[in-house]
Parts: structure tokens; C-alpha cells; sequence
């Protein structure tokens, strides 16, 4: 995993909440590779450079969140998908997760930001079109979360 964002405009600042989506990716990320404990892996992210500048509430919520209720967000998920969830890179999985997390769990954010934040998420970290993907994967996800929110924007 490319573990510095390759940002389009690099002078654009960063809110707290995108870079506590940045560092629950990494610790998703961590997770889905080697099923460490997520204490210990958030433990090691809050030493990374620029944790501080993180919303740590909103990094605890995703990261403790995503992956307590992996298994329902993962059923929500799969038959939206055009593959097995095992073949999915680890950068779109846990950008999934933490967008399907967050259009369950926090409805107080526009669903239309979330899956911007999924997005920018597997730009900055995924390949080449995994932005793509995730961004279809969850708008669909958030016409059946959030249907009534997706038909007034429509």
C-alpha cells in the first residue's frame, strides 16, 4: 500500500475527519492482511506522523466500528458486487468498509460526502481505477441505506 497520498493539489488542506478516514484506512488495511488485534494496530497509527492533526473520535468510531460489524457490512456489501469480496484489492475493501460504515452509522454525513471520501480514499491509496469501483459499489449501497436522501438529490 502506497502509505503517502499522492494528492492531485498538495497545498489543499486536509480536514480531521479525511485524515481520520486516512488512518482507519491504513489500520483496515493492516487488518485485512494480517488479522492483528485492532488495539495494537491503533496503537501503532496514533505514532504515525501527523496522527495528531486527525479527528480521533472519528478514527476510533471507523476503525473499531468497521471492523466490529465486518460481517454485516460485508453482507451488505457483496451482492453489490461484481466479484467475491476475496478478490477485492485491500485498499477498495477497506475503503468499502469504512464508506459502508459510515452510511450505516452516520447519517448526520451527507451520503453524497461519504462516498467522495471513499473515492479520494482509493485515489490516493488504491490503483488506477479502484475509485471507480467503490464509488459504484457504494452509490448503490446508499440508494438502499439512504433512499430517501438519494432520491431528493436526484
Amino acid at each position: 500500500m502506497n502509505t503517502k497520498p499522492q494528492h492531485a493539489n498538495p497545498s489543499k488542506t486536509r480536514s480531521p475527519r479525511h485524515r481520520a478516514r486516512e488512518f482507519a484506512l491504513q489500520g483496515i488495511y493492516q487488518w485485512l492482511l494480517n488479522r492483528e488485534d485492532v488495539a495494537v494496530i491503533e496503537a501503532h497509527i496514533r505514532q504515525a506522523h501527523g496522527f495528531n492533526k486527525a479527528d480521533t473520535e472519528h478514527f476510533e468510531a471507523l476503525i473499531y466500528g468497521s471492523l466490529r460489524d465486518v460481517v454485516m457490512l460485508r453482507d451488505s456489501i457483496a451482492p453489490l458486487l461484481d466479484r467475491p469480496i476475496t478478490e477485492l484489492s485491500p485498499v477498495e475493501h477497506a475503503a468499502l468498509l469504512i464508506g459502508a460504515y459510515e452510511l450505516k452509522n452516520h447519517l448526520e454525513i451527507p451520503y453524497r460526502v461519504v462516498i467522495n471520501e471513499a473515492v479520494e480514499l482509493t485515489k490516493s491509496f488504491g490503483g488506477i481505477d479502484g475509485h471507480k469501483y467503490v464509488n459504484g459499489v457504494l452509490d448503490k449501497l446508499a440508494a438502499q441505506l439512504r433512499s430517501a436522501e438519494a432520491s431528493a438529490a436526484k
